[in-house]
């Protein structure tokens, strides 16, 4: 059977599963205690793996074995039953966002077939991405912020001024916010969850042109699935800050430390890329508890067919 048929095969089954960490989670909604919050949501997104026809390997998780009992790199989950998997997941993007009750706290769970995602250690990882329909090498990781927005403008035949660039609001970031404004362009600056970020590049209804900057490497992974499915472009280099981190990076089979990635280097193939809203965003509604009923909303992205579906669903409380 086909990567494409077998990923299908999977969808109903990971929705399933986003959903029921998402409502978990979701009874943690401000009120302050991130970690519960994620051990709900990790908890919860595990049990549903367990339940689907496959033999999974967790590749992006939780961390290393020693630092977390479930989800960690490398467990293997499913029935051991079907095709062979590797999944890239953050039960809960947003932790704190979930804690203090904001916008855009995410499941997020993406499938491939065995070996077709990078294996990235838990370090920081410079990123660039933008929507599709560009030239190839529109941007550039090597090229300074306000050079990619002159480019994509360019690109799209509008003055710098009309484009709009996320970032992720960090103090590392104010060289790159204070360059960018140079041209004119107007920066978009968001709390957390800059995978998130990196998607809204690539839906013209956001308003985004453009996301540049810092963040996990294996959020940078989950961002490139839903790129490979929807299309795009981005570029993406790993930040290592001590030993430790580039100790990591061996272990994890990275060999060239200043290797710059593009999306097909990040995700390989086919990919399934799952996000169930916790609390209000822009990608999907949060979860909504009224009266006797739950329900969520979930995007699912395939990159066989460039499919993208979104289910909400309606449960008894």
């Amino acid at each position: 059977m086909s990567d494409a048929r077998n990923l299908e095969r999977l969808v109903l089954d990971a929705v399933s599963a986003a959903e029921a960490a998402a409502i978990a989670a979701s009874f943690h909604v401000g009120g302050g205690d991130k970690e519960a919050a994620d051990q709900a949501a990790v908890d919860a997104l595990r049990t549903g793996l367990n339940a689907m026809d496959m033999k999974g390997r967790i590749v992006i998780g939780e961390g290393e074995r020693d630092e977390a009992p479930m989800l960690y790199i490398g467990e293997e989950v499913g029935t051991g039953e079907g095709p062979e998997i590797d999944i890239a997941l953050d039960p809960l993007e947003g932790t704190s966002l979930t804690a203090r009750g904001m916008a855009n706290a995410l499941v997020l769970v993406s499938f491939a077939p065995r070996g077709g995602l990078l294996y990235a250690p838990d370090t920081y990882m410079d990123k660039i991405a933008v929507g599709s329909g560009f030239p190839a090498g529109v941007i550039d990781l090597d090229k300074s912020p306000s050079d990619n927005v002159k480019a994509l403008a360019k690109a799209k035949g509008v003055r710098t001024d009309e484009i709009r660039v996320c970032v992720l609001e960090r103090e590392r970031h104010e060289h790159i916010v204070a360059d960018i404004r140079t041209t004119g362009a107007r920066v978009m600056m968001i709390p957390d969850g800059d995978v998130a970020g990196i998607i809204a590049a690539t839906d013209p209804s956001t308003g985004i042109d453009l996301y540049v900057g810092q963040g996990g490497a294996p959020e940078g992974v989950l961002s490139a699935t839903a790129l490979r499915c929807v299309g795009g472009q981005m570029q993406a280099r790993l930040f290592f800050r001590n030993d430790d981190e580039r100790a990591r990076a061996a272990k994890a089979g990275i060999t060239e430390l200043d290797r710059k990635y593009d999306l097909t280097e990040l995700a390989s193939s086919d990919c399934l890329f799952v996000a169930t809203g916790v609390t209000e965003g822009d990608l999907v509604e949060g979860v909504r508890i009224r009266d006797s009923e739950i329900s969520t909303e979930t995007l699912i992205m395939q990159s066989s067919g460039s499919i993208v579906r979104r289910i909400r669903t309606v449960r008894p409380a």
